[in-house]
């Protein structure tokens, strides 16, 4: 990372932010070579990575060719205006990049495993009944195996920064606005 500063480094940071994110994108190499990029819903647990897809399509065919994948999510945080200068606005963030490799899910029971944690995720309060068996066998599920996993973050300087970590841990409504100091 150019910018060491920046690095997040704190691994219950990273994990929250998985954990929170609620669309990542997916990079896969395309048939032509040519990198893709398909934003989707996922679930984190441990060193893996799932999200749920269609048994057939782009992504499917592109993890079965090659399955090196990237994946990419960020948290928007902050707007901090400018009042003299367009260099002067901030957008300030938090987002991680992951390298590893993908497989398609077969066993049943890891296929359930990886739907009810994006359920749990997705629907916290519960109530979504049982996985119906004919939707199992029409419902890709893969996992990413987490091999490298990179974070950064620009939350500002001084009392900015105070701010943006306040927000954070108040859980306010993301991305703010915040007019310069």
């Amino acid at each position: 990372m150019r910018q060491a500063k920046k690095e997040i480094k704190d691994m219950a940071v990273l994990t929250g932010l998985l954990n929170t994110s609620h669309v990542g994108r997916l990079g896969t190499i395309g048939a032509d070579g040519c990198p893709m990029i398909k934003p989707l819903n996922f679930a984190f647990t441990g060193q893996r990575l799932y999200f749920h897809t269609a048994m057939a399509g782009e992504k499917m065919e592109d993890i079965k060719r090659d399955p090196r994948v990237c994946f990419e999510t960020d948290l928007p945080i902050a707007l901090v205006k400018s009042r003299s200068e367009p260099c002067k606005a901030k957008y300030l963030f938090r987002s991680l990049i992951i390298k590893g490799k993908a497989r398609i899910v077969e066993d049943r029971n890891e296929k359930l495993t990886a739907l009810r944690l994006l359920m749990e995720k997705y629907q916290p309060e519960g109530g979504y009944g049982n996985f119906l068996e004919e939707k199992l066998r029409i419902t890709g599920v893969v996992c990413i195996e987490i091999e490298e996993m990179t974070g950064k973050e620009d939350l500002g300087n001084g009392a900015v920064r105070e701010r943006i970590l306040k927000i954070l841990e108040e859980k306010k409504k993301l991305p703010v606005v915040m007019e310069p100091e």
